[in-house]
């Protein structure tokens, strides 16, 4: 695996199956990485087919001490791309978790991290986990976090950047939480950017649901754009009543004028692999054919 020094998002990085292609790949990469970071540099890992993507949430203050606040699952994606993440992990038992966690904490605490931080890993079939990197801010992702671990990361971080101790230390995880980021742009089309003016909004609410959005009615998104427009984020106090919990939600939130993700997510929740919690990073392309 090719992949960006300065990258995220899955740009710069390319897969290379054979050594004949490896210049190619590694300058298509390159000139995309400089395109997108203003940095052309590219380093090389072992690439793991059909992995989970697993992360932990870390915090570090200025008098060395390391926390981290158990793992997110990132592993529902198109191109790299997270569109569905949850905590705890479906595939994460104690002992994985317990590993995982104390690897991300040896990893902070070599660079005597201060902040807010996410080490990330890739976990094969067999459960080895294998560090990818580690990104040094807030994460899209980071309100799952927050509402099994009942804080708030961003006031944590702020505190930590003003000088004070962390008091807010990890618990064990309080049910389960899923977000779904919502994009403009179409499924039914190949994910298809989807600009335009939102001519109705309504957002979901009520008990163990969170929107996290900058959207609103007669709001124009530019054909030049990020294609996240709102995060749906939802609580259970187990996987089975949250993904109830977020079917509900679904039917009560509404996007017209513009192609949204929404049916998307809609189609995975009712997917009987997801509702397993039985999946790797192909569920896209093998069980929605990229719609």
């Amino acid at each position: 695996m090719l992949k960006a020094s300065a990258g995220g998002g899955g740009k710069g990085m390319r897969i290379v199956w054979e050594e004949k292609d490896l210049e190619k790949l590694f300058q298509t990469a390159a000139n995309e990485a400089e395109a997108a970071f203003g940095v052309p540099d590219l380093y090389l890992e072992k690439f793991i087919e059909n992995p989970r993507h697993v992360e932990i949430q870390v915090v570090g203050d200025q008098f060395g001490n390391v926390y981290h606040y158990g793992e997110r699952d990132c592993t529902i994606q198109r191109r790299h791309q997270k569109l569905i993440e949850e905590s705890p992990s479906p595939v994460a038992n104690s002992e994985l978790r317990n590993k995982m966690g104390d690897a991300a904490l040896l990893g902070a605490k070599a660079v005597n991290y201060e902040g807010a931080g996410t080490i990330e890993f890739l976990v094969d079939k067999h459960l080895n986990f294998y560090f990818i990197e580690m990104n040094t801010r807030i994460q899209v992702e980071h309100p799952v976090t927050e509402m099994v671990q009942n804080l708030d990361l961003i006031k944590q971080q702020i505190l930590v950047a003003s000088g004070e101790k962390i008091e807010n230390l990890p618990q064990e995880p309080r049910g389960h939480a899923i977000e779904f980021r919502i994009n403009a742009e179409d499924p039914d089309n190949n994910f298809r950017p989807s600009p335009g003016r939102i001519e109705y909004l309504h957002f979901p609410g009520g008990f163990g649901v969170r929107v996290d959005s900058h959207i609103y009615n007669d709001y124009v998104i530019p054909p030049n754009y990020d294609s996240l427009i709102a995060k749906l984020i939802v609580w259970g106090t187990d996987r089975k009543h949250a993904i109830a919990r977020a079917r509900r939600s679904f039917e009560e939130f509404h996007v017209e004028g513009i192609k949204t993700t929404i049916p998307f997510h809609k189609k995975v929740l009712e997917h009987p692999k997801f509702i397993e919690g039985i999946f790797d990073t192909s569920f896209i392309d093998q069980h929605l054919n990229n719609k």
